[in-house]
Order: structure tokens, then C-alpha cells, then sequence
């Protein structure tokens, strides 16, 4: 398998995290590849339409692309159950997993608009209005979610690191933290994690 991978892509993150905790590092070649929404660079267009990373080639020459469908496949393929647990229990997981990637979504839009756009033309209620997105997500983790986020582990609880982990990374003047202790000494203990201290972000 090859997979398409930026080391400061978030998404990319998570599969990565995900091939760590299934024991699957040693079957997949990491293909470094760089580029952005405005110039494609040596993103796998031929791989991925969309040209977004991860994307995740397999032996046979097809492609699976989306951060979501690929831990899904990891995890079928060491038999199942390891990330992603059974039913009723999945249902939780793959909502945890999305609420993190709601706040990865919004937090790049964020970073897109300072990066992309030329500083006559960033719009800051709309970089506001993300961040907002980004906020809710936190309380309701901070509120809601101790429970799960201390359970069995799960790739819900893995995403949720990853985006926390990219906060800290692209937005840290926001200080995630200030308001939300029980998330915040979650994370401080789940971070220490091996695959999650493997695969820190790197500018």
C-alpha cells in the first residue's frame, strides 16, 4: 500500500495514528507530497480527483481517499474491532470521530483564509464564524464526552486527539484550554500515546 501523505495534514495524521495502533506501519510506503487548494503541486490528482490528502493506494492499483473511509479499511483489515468498535457502541465512535473532523474543517478554513487570500480580502466575521464551529465542538467534548473520551480506546477518541493536536499546532493563540479543564487534562494524558507522539506535526 502507499499512502499519500503531508506531515503537517491533520487527516493524514489520523490514518497515520490509525496504521500505528493496528500494527500496520510495516505494510504501507509513506509518499511525501506537497501543494494547496490553488496549485496542486505533487498532490495525488491521478489517485484522488479531489487531489486531497490522505489517500491511500492499494496493491491493486485502486484508491480509497477520505481520513474516514481509510481508518475504516485499516481497521477491517486486521479483522475488525481494534479502532472501531461493534455496534451499538460504532454509532458513538463514528459521531466522535465527526465532531473532530468538524473542528479540523473549520479550523483549516481558518488557516486557509490567512494563507490563501491576500490580507485586503480576508474576511475576519467569517474567520470568527469558524472558530465559533470550533468552540461549540470543544464545549461539547469538554461537557459531554469525558466519559467516552475515557472508555476503551476508539478511533473516535484518536480524531479527537488529532484535532486537538492541530489546534495546538496552526492555532494556539486561540488557547483551546482556558475553558475547558476536563478536555484539557484528557488530552494532556491521551497525547503521551506512542503513535500520537509518533506522528507529531512538523512545520
Amino acid at each position: 500500500m502507499r499512502l499519500y501523505h503531508s506531515p503537517t495534514t491533520p487527516y493524514g495524521r489520523k490514518v497515520m495514528v490509525a496504521l500505528h495502533e493496528t500494527g500496520q506501519m510495516g505494510d504501507v510506503t509513506v509518499i511525501p507530497v506537497a501543494g494547496s487548494p490553488l496549485e496542486p503541486g505533487s498532490l495525488p490528482v491521478a489517485q484522488n480527483p479531489s487531489g486531497k490528502i490522505p489517500t491511500l493506494e492499494l496493491d491493486d492499483g485502486t484508491a480509497l481517499y477520505d481520513s474516514r473511509v481509510i481508518c475504516r479499511y485499516l481497521d477491517a483489515r486486521t479483522g475488525g474491532g481494534r479502532i472501531y468498535p461493534a455496534a451499538p457502541l460504532l454509532w458513538r465512535t463514528l459521531t466522535l470521530e465527526a465532531t473532530a473532523d468538524g473542528i479540523l474543517d473549520a479550523a483549516l478554513q481558518m488557516v486557509y483564509e490567512g494563507r490563501m487570500r491576500p490580507e485586503d480580502k480576508q474576511f475576519a466575521p467569517w474567520v470568527e464564524a469558524q472558530w465559533i464551529k470550533v468552540a461549540r465542538a470543544l464545549d461539547a467534548l469538554n461537557l459531554q464526552w469525558a466519559t467516552h473520551l475515557t472508555g476503551p480506546l476508539d478511533m473516535g477518541q484518536l480524531a479527537v486527539a488529532c484535532a486537538l493536536g492541530y489546534l495546538d499546532f496552526r492555532l494556539e493563540a486561540r488557547a483551546w484550554r482556558q475553558t475547558r479543564p476536563t478536555l484539557a487534562a484528557w488530552y494532556a494524558a491521551f497525547a503521551q500515546r506512542d503513535s500520537l507522539m509518533a506522528t507529531l506535526p512538523k512545520a
